[in-house]
């Protein structure tokens, strides 16, 4: 699951689709919102994780427009509204938790005040009503993987429930977008950032912490790939050259992971065929050196990804800020929007395969 602030109700609903289909994942990975969404898939605090996460983001939405204006007047409105006043259930503005008759957001751009302008603790509360933490370390539930970047060092830093025992603030530091002035989160002796700087789709870090087993993968696009239509002024360029960084990068990721998982499908055949055949003494003796060495690599490198499935947002209005509105009418357009598209895509998928039977 991929970041996107708001847009993130979208994966909500591309999550109800795979669950009406009863598509069980062993593992769920997130960075920024896809970490939340993901933590509470995992953890589930009411055994019911497609339920918690819409109860989730109806929680968030946000009853500050009507239903009845346009989808563009309604982002630029519940936008404005978010970055003025926050979210009553994610972040607060510095302005409210720092209160000072000569505040002024310009000292967040100096160092005599705080080096950001929003808070995320209050999401950190409504994250422990949706997720029970301690279900993490359970082998019943999925294991849940989120990622966020390192600011000292700029490397990936991975939060795996087999590895370590997830909380709220390891979930907070995966969500900490300094792009929209959210303020690190320190953990584990690291100040973190949004995982999202680095990679908004983990899938690399998936393979790389779970490499043995094959995979079939479902990944949410929340930033389309394709737009026809030029960009007609800064706002749009903006949005534009966003999504693009934004957009899902994993289709090398796919390409290499089968490239190896050739190598070593060949490298197992001719395996086989040595330890099969009648070797002399000094070449049975390199092979049983070598041997090890062979193990060793098809243990780490030997899983193969053997499905990918795609399932894209498309967007009729472009906007800037688009994932900064946080209305009820939005929220509930993208948990239904996601839905539709993944059920079309599920849909799509069965019948190519049942044509390819045929």
């Amino acid at each position: 699951m991929q970041g996107g602030g708001s847009l993130g109700a979208y994966e909500c609903g591309v999550y109800k689709a795979l669950s009406k289909r009863d598509i069980k994942f062993d593992i769920v990975a997130g960075t920024s919102i896809g970490a939340v969404n993901a933590a509470i898939v995992a953890g589930s605090k009411n055994d019911n994780p497609e339920g918690d996460l819409e109860d989730f983001w109806l929680d968030v939405a946000e009853r500050v427009t009507g239903s009845i204006i346009s989808d563009n007047l309604r982002a630029v409105m519940s936008s404005w509204y978010a970055a003025l006043y926050g979210n009553a259930k994610i972040f607060s503005p510095a302005w409210y938790t720092t209160p000072s008759l000569n505040y002024t957001p310009l000292g967040h751009f100096t160092s005599i005040r705080p080096p950001y302008m929003y808070d995320l603790a209050i999401l950190k509360r409504t994250l422990e009503r949706y997720v029970d933490f301690s279900k993490l370390n359970s082998n019943n539930v999925p294991r849940l993987i989120v990622t966020a970047t390192d600011i000292k060092n700029s490397k990936a830093v991975l939060f795996d429930s087999m590895a370590t025992n997830i909380d709220a603030d390891h979930i907070l530091a995966c969500a900490s977008y300094p792009f929209y002035g959210i303020g690190w989160t320190e953990k584990d002796g690291k100040f973190l950032w949004d995982g999202a700087l680095l990679s908004n789709t983990p899938l690399r870090e998936v393979i790389e912490a779970s490499p043995k087993r094959d995979k079939k993968v479902y990944i949410v696009n929340l930033f389309p790939h394709v737009q026809e239509e030029l960009p007609e002024n800064m706002f749009d360029i903006w949005h534009r050259a966003r999504d693009i960084m934004h957009t899902d990068k994993t289709d090398s990721n796919v390409r290499l992971s089968k490239a190896i998982s050739g190598y070593l499908l060949l490298l197992r055949e001719m395996h086989d065929i040595l330890s099969n055949a009648p070797l002399d003494k000094e070449l049975h003796e390199r092979f049983t050196k070598i041997e090890p060495e062979y193990h060793k690599l098809a243990d780490a490198r030997g899983a193969i990804i053997d499905e990918i499935t795609k399932i894209e947002r498309r967007e009729k209005v472009h906007f800037l800020f688009e994932d900064a509105d946080f209305s009820l009418a939005t929220i509930k357009n993208l948990i239904k929007q996601g839905e539709e598209d993944a059920e079309k895509v599920i849909v799509e998928k069965e019948k190519g395969k049942a044509d390819d039977r045929n």
